[in-house]
């Protein structure tokens, strides 16, 4: 049977297509739909989807440029020169960093598939943290190439497992992948493991994306290094950024990449053809998100501080033991042990009908992340105060927590 060919009277078959599994996070999405069509109330803490507003600011320089009739026309799949020239100036005020090759993509998740489906060819091999957010698993996966997961656990020394997998690979990995802050996990990393990184990539030639989408998403004092940071990192790595979460500006689909001057072509020829790049009136917003005042940014960060202390500590009241994260807008939250058996997905389900809770399976993420789910903190406080009294009436009845 051909890639696109079909028994008689069959659905017809697409090879690309076969290697992607089901969506694992339109079955609770589904699920949480059709909840709400019986009227029940349902706290959605599934999708990392900002609730917040876009900065004014930003909004009204939209505003302004989209009046402009010359500003409707087809844009640049490159990005327009200014909002390079904006990136640049940001990279290097905010890390030192000088910054020569770059490319605005229409957000990060664009920029991610396509430039996999730029580099990798069937027959190459991606390393990818297992938890990962999918679409550096399956950005390679839709590009052809094979994935090894390297397992993210408290129990596991990741850098070690990373090592022992790149001897072990034959032929060589072509390309490693990672995100922190991170999603799923809001594991967080110091500049020494990038240095580390950097170094492993050197020796086995092996090229490396960084996603550094949770940026300013940060609590308690730490600071999310940028791989770009490490001497001779351009040799072999870029970088993304996307403005969706430190401007609240998801569904503008603004994002950038640098770093690797090949990887950087390689991304813009392909983009060459396949786009005309985002509406210029969003990218000269982006600059003003980029030059403007950061107060924003802050006060985005604070309140997603806020609603973290909330569930941390209420789930901690529960009975339900979490990490406490100091990046990311999540909470990675291991199954509690009376529910691990079930496994995410099943447990996910429970949580929805029990407690009127809508969380993301850690199936979706990965293998290794059956044994958790994955709480947004996209609901104010008051949301998420109701949410741990949901979980907690469901633990009761279950006989989990004591009343």
């Amino acid at each position: 049977m051909t890639s696109s060919s079909s028994a008689s009277g069959g659905k017809r078959r697409f090879a690309r297509i076969d290697r992607l599994p089901p969506y694992v996070f339109n079955i609770t999405a589904e699920l949480k739909l059709a909840a709400r069509r019986r009227g029940e109330d349902i706290i959605d803490m599934s999708m990392g989807n900002p609730d917040g507003a876009t900065p004014a600011h930003i909004v009204a320089k939209l505003n302004e440029v989209a009046q402009r009739p010359d500003t409707h026309g087809y844009s640049a799949s490159k990005g327009i020169p200014r909002l390079r020239r904006a990136i640049s100036h940001w990279y290097q005020r905010r890390y030192g960093v000088a910054i020569d090759p770059d490319l605005v993509t229409i957000g990060s998740k664009e920029g991610l598939a396509h430039l996999m489906l730029a580099t990798l060819d069937r027959g190459d091999t991606v390393l990818v943290p297992d938890p990962s957010y999918p679409i550096h698993i399956y950005g390679a996966v839709i590009a052809g190439a094979d994935i090894r997961a390297i397992p993210v656990s408290s129990e596991v020394d990741f850098f070690a497992e990373l090592e022992k997998t790149i001897r072990g690979s034959y032929p060589k990995p072509k390309m490693m992948v990672f995100g922190f802050p991170s999603n799923p996990t809001a594991q967080c990393v110091e500049l020494s493991f990038f240095e580390r990184v950097v170094a492993l990539a050197k020796k086995h030639d092996i090229l490396v994306v960084h996603d550094l989408a949770y940026a300013d998403i940060v609590y308690d004092g730490y600071v999310a290094p940028s791989i770009m940071q490490v001497p001779g990192a351009k040799d072999v790595a870029v970088e993304f950024f996307t403005l969706s979460k430190s401007y609240n500006m998801a569904g503008w689909r603004v994002g950038f990449m640098i770093g690797n001057a090949d990887l950087v072509a390689a991304l813009a020829r392909i983009k060459s053809y396949h786009d005309y790049g985002s509406f210029t009136p969003l990218q000269v917003a982006a600059i003003a998100a980029l030059e403007g005042d950061q107060q924003c940014v802050k006060d985005i960060a604070a309140s997603y501080q806020r609603r973290r202390d909330v569930l941390y500590k209420g789930l901690t009241e529960a009975g339900w033991a979490v990490d406490c994260p100091k990046a990311s807008m999540y909470i990675w939250a291991r199954i509690p042990e009376p529910y691990r058996e079930l496994g995410s997905l099943e447990f996910a389900r429970q949580l929805l009908d029990k407690a009127k809770v809508c969380v993301s399976p850690g199936i979706g993420f990965g293998d290794h992340g059956d044994g958790h789910v994955r709480f947004a903190l996209i609901e104010n406080e008051s949301r998420i105060r109701q949410a741990v009294r949901g979980i907690k009436a469901m633990f009761k009845a279950d006989g989990v927590l004591k009343a």
